[in-house]
């Protein structure tokens, strides 16, 4: 795991458009990037025939989602700043036989994504396990790199969490601690350190509706979830991306907006396959869920990208 380090410097020239990192860490005016969760290719088919548990054995509708979505935000004007995929890159569980096809197939989806739009990847329950382990948190970090880690864009502090330690890391308590004693560290950082905006990303969602709601598969335990919302709000988080439901949904909690953004993949509920647009501006953050036809047809809202003016 790599503290402190920005995913600008992760790219392979290890510089993003020749700004160092603190010069990302002044705000530099509004901007904006793409959120989007749950490619997870193999859950379509598996949730469709009852048999969720096999790891899926077709994947093809979400290879032409995926690439659908990269087209799509390719063609934006401006060019977001960034795009980070909240988690459940794949559906098969690690040691899984269609495990390494999976994310073979991921990673040449995304190949055609625009070189000066970075991606920022985010791990979830099946990219680690329901209990993860050293070794699949290391398989992870070999397939897609860090599974937490900060970093500056314009003013704002973005810190990437691993949540699967907060859901059970019976299997590993070295990393969760380990992970713990680097957030308090970026959550102090965020404290004293003046920024425009402090972001956080995880897979899992703190709540879906609100702080106060019953334990549930797609939302933090109870205690947990009190114990994160005092620490961000005391740390001027400002939001939290997750993904993992499925759906659209969340909610603002004294200040805090829990932002759950549906699949580009499989969807449980109403919504289309998407992505969320995200603007940051001087005093707000300000997003919108845009369905990938949308997209593809239309690009960004208007409205949203006054906002950038």
């Amino acid at each position: 795991m790599a503290e402190d380090e920005s995913v600008f410097l992760r790219a392979k020239d290890r510089s993003y458009k020749g700004l160092t990192e603190d010069e990302q860490k002044e705000w530099s005016g509004p901007f904006y990037f793409i959120q989007a969760a749950d490619p997870q290719l193999g859950l379509m088919k598996a949730w469709r025939i009852g048999d969720c548990d096999s790891g899926g054995d077709e994947w093809t509708e979400e290879v032409q989602l995926t690439k659908q979505a990269v087209q799509a935000i390719n063609k934006l004007q401006p060019r977001p700043r960034f795009m980070i995929l909240c988690g459940d890159l794949v559906h098969a569980m690690p040691g899984n036989a269609f495990r390494e096809e999976q994310v073979k197939d991921l990673k040449e989806a995304l190949r055609g994504t625009d070189p000066d739009i970075p991606l920022v990847f985010v791990s979830g329950n099946h990219d680690l396990g329901n209990t993860p382990t050293p070794d699949t948190v290391e398989q992870f970090c070999r397939d897609w790199g860090d599974d937490y880690f900060s970093f500056w864009v314009g003013g704002v502090l973005c810190l990437v969490l691993n949540s699967q330690f907060f859901f059970d890391s019976s299997g590993c308590p070295e990393l969760m601690e380990a992970h713990e004693v680097w957030l308090e560290s970026q959550l102090q950082r965020a404290i004293k350190t003046p920024s425009r905006h402090v972001l956080v990303f995880q897979h899992i969602p703190l709540f879906l509706r609100t702080p106060d709601e019953e334990d549930d598969y797609f939302n933090l335990q109870r205690g947990i979830r009190e114990r994160l919302i005092q620490r961000f709000k005391q740390a001027g988080v400002k939001a939290v991306f997750s993904g993992h439901y499925h759906r659209n949904a969340g909610g603002c909690h004294d200040g805090l907006d829990m932002v759950v953004s549906s699949a580009v993949g499989c969807q449980l509920g109403n919504d289309t396959h998407g992505v969320r647009v995200v603007v940051v501006t001087e005093d707000d953050i300000i997003h919108r869920y845009h369905s990938l036809d949308q997209l593809t047809k239309g690009g960004m809202d208007e409205d949203l990208k006054k906002l950038l003016v």
